[in-house]
C-alpha cells in the first residue's frame, strides 16, 4: 500500500481483510465490540454516579459487571430502578442483543461450513497398513468385495478411497452395491488422484498397497499414468517400495506407465487380459471358469512363498510333495517367474514357489504317503491340430486384440469370420494384423440380433463362436441386451440344428451373467468382474501381474484342457496323484479336473471345474471329462 493511501482507506482494507479470515475473525471483532461497550457502561456509570433508585454508586469494576450481566441476559434489566440507570442498561442490552444475535449467526454458519468440509471428505486420513483404491468406476465394487474377502483375516482393515466424487454419493453407492463388508471398514475422499496435495489425505506413506482404477472419461490411461507418478515421485514419499497395481486399457500407453512406475508397479493390460482370455475360452469350454477360480479371493489363490523344504528338490519331486497344494513354478532370485518348469530344475536357495492353495496355512510339503496307480498311466501321444473356422459376432476396441492372439493359435488353413455393424467396421478391419499366414480375415456387415441375417451366415457350420458386446457405442447395459439377445438366436439354431455350437460370450456387467445362462452358452467372460479380480490379487501378491502374462502368453506355459483318457486308463478310479506324474512325464503340470455330473453340486456356478484338488482322493473319470494342465503347447 502506497504511503499517500489515505488512513481511511488503510483502515477499511484492513478491516475488509480481517472479515475474510472466517468465523474466528468475526468471533473476535464481536469480542472487541462487547468489551469497548463493557468497558465504556462501566466507566460512565462510575463517572456520572449513575445508581438504582435506592441504591448506592458503583464502582468502575463494579459497573463493567452489571454491564456484562445486561449483555449476556436480555432480562437482568426488569428488575432496575431508576430513569437514568434504565437508560444506560437498555443502551447496554441492546448491544448485548446485536452481539449475541450476530455471535448465533456466526457459529451457525461457521458449524454449517464445516460440516460441508466434512460432507466433502478432505480431512487427513490417520490410517496404518490399508489399501487405497484411486479414481471410480464401474469396476470398483468387485475389487472392494473381494477385498473384503481377503481382509477377513486381518485385524482392523481399512480400505481408503479417493475420486472425483462427492464423499457422501460415494458412501451410498457401497452401501448399496457392496452386500456385506465384515469386518472391513471403508473410508471415502474427495479430491483429484493426480494433485499431490489431494494424495497426501490418504495417507500413501503408511499403506499396505495402492490400486489406481482407470476412471470413466476421456483419456482414462493418462489419468492412471499422472496417479502413479505423483505417488511414486512426490518429495514427502517413504523410503519403502510402494505396491501399485494400475489399470490401463490401452496397451499403446504401457511402457510409459513402466517407466513411470519402475519396479514398485504392476500394470494390469484391461484389453489385453480380457482379449486373451475370450479367445483361450473360445478355444476350450469351461476355461474362463478356471481363470476366475484362481483370480477371486473365495477358493484357491495363487501364491509365492519360500519354502525351505523344497530347497535342493527337482520340479518333478517338489510338485509331488505337497498333497493339498499344487506347486506351478517358481521365481527366482531376481525375480523372474518360471511357470512349468523343466521337471529336472532344481530348486536353489532362496528361490520363492508359485503355488495354488485355498490359503497360506494350508501349504505344506511332505509327511504325507503318496499312492500312485502306474498301470493306468499311458504312453504320451500326439494329437494333430486341423484348420479351425470360427465366427466373431458383435465388435469393440478388443477386436483387433482377439484377432491377432487368435491367429497365434490356429492350424494354417483357418478362417475367422467377423460380424457386426459398428461405424468404421470395414477401415478396423482393413487394418487388422494377424501373427502370421494361418488364418484368413472375412467379415460381414450384419444385425448380430437379427435371426434372418444370422442364418445367413451358416452358424452350425464353424467350430467356434464369440460374441462381443457393443460396448463403445452402447452404454453397459444395453450392449448386454443386445448380447442376450443375439445369444438366444444362436440357442435356438443349435436347436433347430440339432447339433452344439460352441459359444463364448463378453458380458459387461456380472449381474447379467445369471439371465445370459438360459441361452445354454459354454462360458461367460465377465470383462468388468475379470479386471476388478486381477487387480485385487496384484495388490496382495506382488508377482501376479508376471504370473499371469505367462499364463496368458504364447510363448510361455498357458493353462489347457484335456481329455482324461489321453493320460490315464479310464475305468478304474485313480488318485489325482497318479494324474500328476502322468502329467510330468509329458512335461506338464496338473492342476485340476473338469467333471460334469448332474447329481454333483456346484454351489459356485464353475461347470464342474475343480482346481487343486486333494492328490490322494482317488476318483473315477468317464471319457468326456478333462484334465485341467499347464503345459507350453
Amino acid at each position: 500500500m502506497s504511503k499517500g493511501t489515505a488512513w481511511g482507506a488503510r483502515l477499511r482494507y484492513a478491516f475488509d481483510k480481517s472479515m475474510a479470515a472466517g468465523s474466528i475473525a468475526l468471533i473476535g471483532w464481536l469480542a472487541v465490540i462487547s468489551l469497548i461497550v463493557i468497558i465504556v457502561a462501566g466507566a460512565f456509570l462510575a463517572l456520572t454516579q449513575i445508581a438504582p433508585d435506592g441504591g448506592q454508586p458503583v464502582s468502575f469494576i463494579e459497573g463493567a459487571w452489571e454491564s456484562l450481566m445486561r449483555t449476556m441476559d436480555a432480562g437482568t434489566m426488569g428488575g432496575d430502578v431508576g430513569w437514568s440507570f434504565r437508560g444506560v442498561s437498555l443502551f447496554v442490552t441492546i448491544a448485548g442483543i446485536f452481539v449475541f444475535s450476530a455471535l448465533i449467526g456466526v457459529l451457525s454458519s461457521g458449524l454449517e461450513n464445516k460440516l460441508g468440509e466434512l460432507r466433502k471428505g478432505r480431512s487427513q486420513v490417520l490410517e496404518n497398513d490399508h489399501t487405497i483404491i484411486l479414481n471410480w468406476s464401474p469396476s470398483i465394487f468387485d475389487v472392494i468385495s473381494e477385498l473384503v474377502i481377503a481382509n477377513t483375516s486381518r485385524r482392523k482393515p481399512r480400505i481408503v478411497i479417493m475420486a472425483n466424487k462427492d464423499k457422501v454419493e460415494m458412501e451410498d453407492e457401497i452401501a448399496t452395491k457392496v452386500a456385506d463388508l465384515k469386518n472391513t471398514r471403508i473410508v471415502c475422499r474427495s479430491g483429484d488422484p493426480t494433485d499431490l496435495y489431494d494424495l497426501n489425505i490418504v495417507n500413501p506413506q503408511t499403506s499396505r498397497s495402492v490400486i489406481v482404477l482407470s476412471p470413466e472419461g476421456d483419456d482414462p490411461d493418462s489419468q492412471v499414468i499422472k496417479s502413479v507418478l505423483a505417488l511414486v515421485n512426490a518429495p514427502n514419499r517413504r523410503a519403502k517400495p510402494y505396491q501399485i497395481a494400475a489399470e490401463i486399457r490401452d496397451s499403446r500407453n504401457a511402457d510409459v506407465a513402466r517407466i513411470v512406475g519402475g519396479s514398485e508397479l504392476q500394470l494390469i493390460l484391461a484389453d489385453d487380459l480380457i482379449s486373451r482370455i475370450v479367445v483361450h475360452s473360445s478355444r476350450q469350454s469351461g476355461l474362463s471358469a478356471v481363470y476366475s477360480e484362481l483370480l477371486d479371493f473365495d477358493g484357491c489363490e495363487i501364491y509365492t512363498l519360500e519354502q525351505p523344504d523344497i530347497t535342493g528338490k527337482s520340479f518333478a519331486a517338489a510338485v509331488m510333495a505337497y498333497e493339498t497344494s499344487s506347486l506351478i513354478g517358481l521365481c527366482d532370485q531376481e525375480g523372474k517367474v518360471h511357470l512349468n518348469p523343466a521337471p529336472s530344475r532344481i530348486f536353489k536357495p532362496g528361490e520363492r514357489a508359485v503355488i495354488i492353495a485355498e490359503d497360506d496355512t494350508a501349504i505344506q510339503s511332505g509327511s504325507h504317503e503318496i499312492h500312485i496307480e502306474k498301470d493306468a498311466i499311458l504312453p504320451v501321444g500326439v494329437r494333430e491340430q486341423g484348420p479351425e473356422r470360427t465366427l466373431l459376432l458383435g465388435w469393440n476396441r478388443r477386436g483387433p486384440i482377439i484377432t491377432f492372439e487368435l491367429s497365434r493359435y490356429v492350424a494354417p488353413g483357418s478362417l475367422l469370420t467377423i460380424a457386426a455393424n459398428t461405424p468404421q467396421l470395414e477401415d478396423e478391419i482393413n487394418a487388422l494384423k494377424v501373427a502370421n499366414g494361418n488364418m484368413a480375415v472375412d467379415y460381414r456387415i450384419i444385425d448380430t440380433s437379427n435371426r434372418a441375417e444370422l442364418d445367413a451366415l451358416d452358424i452350425p457350420g464353424y467350430d467356434h463362436v464369440l460374441v462381443l458386446g457393443y460396448s463403445d457405442h452402447m452404454a453397459p447395459q444395453p450392449a448386454d441386451t443386445r448380447t442376450l439377445v443375439t445369444l438366444l438366436q444362436l440357442r435356438k439354431i443349435a436347436e433347430q440344428a440339432g447339433r452344439h455350437i460352441s459359444v463364448v460370450s463378453e458380458m459387461t456387467d456380472v449381474r447379467n451373467r445369471e439371465l445370459a445362462e438360459v441361452t445354454r452358452a459354454d462360458d461367460f467372460v465377465v470383462s468388468n468382474k475379470l479386471v476388478s479380480l486381477m487387480l485385487a490379487q496384484a495388490s496382495e501378491n506382488e508377482r501376479m501381474a508376471a504370473i499371469f502374462d505367462e499364463l496368458l502368453d504364447e510363448d510361455g506355459s498357458e493353462i489347457y484342457m484335456r481329455p482324461v483318457s489321453d493320460y490315464v486308463a479310464i475305468g478304474e478310479p485313480v488318485t489325482f496323484y497318479t494324474i500328476c506324474l502322468a502329467a510330468l512325464r509329458r512335461g506338464e503340470v496338473a492342476i485340476g479336473y473338469r467333471r460334469q455330473r448332474a447329481d454333483d453340486p456346484d454351489p459356485r456356478r464353475l461347470g464342474g471345474v475343480t482346481v487343486n484338488p486333494p492328490k490322494s482322493e482317488k476318483l473315477l473319470y468317464s471319457a468326456a471329462d478333462r484334465i485341467i494342465v499347464l503345459a507350453k503347447d
